[in-house]
């Protein structure tokens, strides 16, 4: 059974992957999914992608997973169908890095959590299996066309003032932390 932690000194590796000469891609995702067994779920996730060179940081929880990591570019393929082999993440949106040298990470950590997120939310009825559903701008047009919709933006005060959807509900506040009880809050009717 291989390892599943590293066991060389944090500055070894940073000097191996200085030393790296093929390019690596960054690359961040999240999903919400439910996951039985965390831990075991964890093991699975190491040994793949520990064998595909993967550095990172990922949390995984039994709501979920989130990560940020870098592969050699020429095991992206390959990390991308291990990923999309696991039902819930098929057809998941890899957010790649732009301006990135990939040496962001020189070890994989994978961390069982909690939470993916640290949302702040203290409410024993919330649940991310009740999630809303994605829709794309086609679909965003249509609902922004309906009198009833309702827009809430979740960036940061900065973010909204950029720019936002006309009539969409600010939820004035610095961080995601702050803006997420509030949200659900009005989401309630609170």
């Amino acid at each position: 059974m291989p390892v599943l932690h590293n066991r060389v000194s944090n500055e070894e590796l940073k000097q191996l992957l200085m030393e790296e000469k093929n390019p690596r891609t960054t690359i961040s995702f999240y999903a919400y999914f439910p996951i039985q067994n965390p831990p075991e779920f964890r093991d699975q996730l190491y040994k793949q992608l520990h064998a595909l060179k993967v550095f990172g940081r990922i949390y995984v929880a039994k709501e979920g997973i989130n990560a940020q990591i870098s592969v050699p570019t020429e095991n992206f393929e390959k990390l991308k169908s291990f990923l999309y082999s696991i039902e819930p993440l098929n057809g998941l949106r890899l957010n790649i890095a732009v301006d990135d040298d990939g040496k962001s990470f020189w070890v994989l950590k994978i961390k069982v959590r909690e939470k993916i997120v640290a949302d702040g939310i203290d409410d024993s009825d919330f649940s991310m299996e009740h999630k809303g559903k994605y829709v794309n701008a086609t679909q965003m047009n249509q609902l922004l066309d309906q009198k009833d919709t309702i827009v809430i933006d979740m960036r940061n005060h900065y973010e909204y003032e950029v720019g936002h959807f006309d009539h969409a509900i600010e939820v004035p506040s610095d961080t995601f932390r702050e803006q997420l009880p509030m949200a659900v809050d009005m989401m309630k009717g609170n």
